[in-house]
């Protein structure tokens, strides 16, 4: 079976749970109407099932493959697909007019972002960085950088990467060492080595535009003498087309576990390759020494669309697992049957397709209220509610990221074991999804550094506001949910109201301690990540039951809304019940941690 996009759950969640006509009110959000969205979400899902997904597997097969010369050739079809892409114009779905977009909110772009990832993982690998360099150049480049480059990014004619990475500066950016020497006439050379660069080099655009730190020869030691340059692999000459190559050069392609078909490239710069001499040409972005900062920008748009990447891999693991479990036949009915069923009918593969199902639709419905709020936080006219909606926001991405990707190791294992031994064969597929799964908790921050980031600059450093004013908000979901005496939603809200104080505990806890015993603070910073998405997973998985058990009310008899309920009610006896380990493990587990001396492991 190849990609069916969820394209039901995906306009319910958008509109009931998002809020889409509350966006579409905002200035510069206008165009997103019922009617346009439900087109794009139509034509997305065609392009995705029709043109992308039968390229995922033969392009794990098939590989990127790097040439003599160091150019690198991407999988048969994959050229011809992005060339589509690109003109389809789902590069700038949110991006502004003025540079070739469709100025769509972030809420209609993450409906994209979901169904090409979950399509070909490794294809969409190439558009999710030219995201991010467009983010930067939006925010911090020149009218020069922006005018020269964005149009060409937004279009897909070229595509953008990000180069923080060198051999002996894993996450800690401050051991950078790559060199920018200015010329004098407003450009660089720069000199350096960066590794895992996604997209680094292929065939598929005619120009790469590389977002390069480096440090100028003045610069001072540290992250505060990181700058960030634009190196486009082809120098733009004064007409804006790609002119000598420049000193930019594909050492080698990783030999990865997963996502194979998408080149990631050893990149080396200043090594006298190109036309342009020695030290590849580049130009500063912002100001000097600025470089982290604005890196960021780049690495929050990953960060995000990472998370999404977690949500699509698992729903197209659901829908694989499902298809061969209702075509399996093995064994007898545990009640007794005549024959042999379909696996689909045996309990425990019912709790394995429903423990992947009910994560997929709470990751989805929590990353695009996320992107909602974004949208508020760039467009309400009320200043009070855009710094809201950031504050939101910028707790959410850690989450997104972190608990995303996280759930799609566990779903994407269930679903090489509902499976059986035939999962564990490639030729099945399920295993692929497994494999490319595995670097989503890894790179643009591993989850500690999200756990991380969510305890010190997301809890700590506000004593707790942000986290609390949501705690408020799902305590209101729960208090509406009191009404219902028995049934489905009040069974949701008795688990829903636990999960919600064991994360009330947590925070007091982390807030109370975050000073004065650190090291056991950030000893359970993975599970305090993993216990918000648990929770706020189920919070909007509540929400969600609500709004289906309106409709049905009303006399709506689509089984989508029932199974919805059923959904929800699964996560919340099955799923938000590990809150309350994860608050123990949490307030009371980090002797456990740091108890063995270093000589002891």
């Amino acid at each position: 079976m190849s990609y069916v996009a969820p394209v039901k759950d995906i306009r319910f969640v958008v509109n009931e749970l998002a809020g889409l006509r509350e966006i579409a009110a905002l200035p510069g959000c206008e165009d997103a109407t019922p009617e346009t969205v439900d087109a794009i979400l139509e034509e997305n899902a065609k392009f995705c099932g029709e043109v992308l997904a039968p390229l995922n597997w033969s392009g794990d097969v098939e590989h990127s493959v790097r040439r003599a010369d160091g150019s690198v050739a991407t999988p048969k079809g994959f050229k011809e697909a992005f060339r589509q892409f690109g003109e389809g114009g789902w590069q700038g779905l949110h991006f502004p007019v003025e540079y070739g977009g469709q100025g769509l909110p972030k809420v209609v772009a993450t409906t994209g972002i979901e169904m090409i990832n979950s399509a070909n993982l490794s294809f969409a690998l190439c558009p999710l960085l030219s995201d991010g360099a467009i983010e930067a150049l939006l925010l911090c480049g020149s009218d020069a950088q922006r005018s020269t480059f964005l149009p060409r990014l937004v279009s897909g004619q070229w595509t953008g990467t990000m180069n923080l990475t060198e051999p002996q500066a894993g996450s800690d950016l401050s051991l950078v060492r790559s060199r920018a020497v200015p010329q004098g006439d407003g450009t660089y050379r720069v000199f350096g080595q960066k590794i895992y660069i996604t997209y680094g080099e292929h065939d598929m655009a005619e120009n790469i535009v590389h977002l390069v730190l480096a440090r100028t020869p003045d610069a001072p030691e540290g992250v505060k003498g990181i700058s960030l340059f634009v190196v486009p692999k082809f120098v733009v000459g004064a007409d804006g087309k790609p002119g000598k190559r420049n000193d930019v050069y594909c050492a080698s392609i990783e030999h990865k576990l997963g996502i194979r078909a998408s080149p990631t490239a050893v990149l080396v710069f200043g090594d006298d390759k190109g036309e342009v001499g020695a030290g590849a040409i580049g130009t500063l972005v912002g100001e000097e020494n600025r470089g982290l900062e604005y890196m960021f920008v780049m690495m929050n748009a990953a960060r995000f669309a990472v998370g999404m990447q977690g949500v699509a891999v698992a729903e197209r693991a659901y829908q694989k697992a499902v298809t061969f479990a209702r075509e399996r036949v093995q064994s007898r009915a545990v009640e007794g049957s005549a024959a042999a069923v379909t696996i689909i009918h045996h309990p425990d593969v019912r709790r394995m397709l429903m423990t992947m199902r009910a994560l997929t639709e709470a990751a989805r419905a929590t990353a695009y209220v996320a992107a909602a709020a974004s949208d508020c936080a760039h467009h309400h006219a009320d200043a009070a509610v855009r710094k809201d909606n950031q504050a939101f926001y910028e707790f959410m991405v850690p989450i997104v990221k972190g608990f995303s990707t996280e759930m799609s190791l566990e779903v994407t294992s269930l679903g090489v074991q509902v499976h059986g031994g035939m999962g564990f064969i490639e030729e099945t597929g399920a295993a692929q999804y497994y494999r490319d799964a595995r670097i989503l908790t890894i790179y643009e921050g591993t989850t500690a550094i999200q756990a991380n980031d969510l305890i010190g600059r997301k809890t700590a450093r506000d004593g707790g506001k942000t986290v609390r004013a949501i705690i408020a908000q799902m305590k209101k979901t729960a208090d509406e949910l009191s009404a219902e005496k028995g049934g489905d939603l009040a069974a949701i809200r008795n688990q829903l109201a636990g999960a919600i104080k064991a994360l009330e505990d947590v925070v007091e806890y982390v807030v109370a301690h975050a000073k004065s015993d650190v090291r056991a603070v950030y000893a359970g910073s993975v599970p305090y990540l993993m216990l918000a998405g648990v929770v706020i997973g189920g919070w909007n998985m509540a929400r969600a039951a609500q709004v289906a058990q309106g409709r049905i009310a009303a006399g709506d008899g689509d089984p989508f809304y029932a199974a919805k309920i059923k959904t929800a009610r699964f996560y919340a006896e099955h799923i938000l019940t590990r809150a309350g380990g994860l608050r123990d493990a949490i307030t009371g587990g980090a002797d456990g941690v740091l108890a063995l001396t270093e000589e002891q492991f």
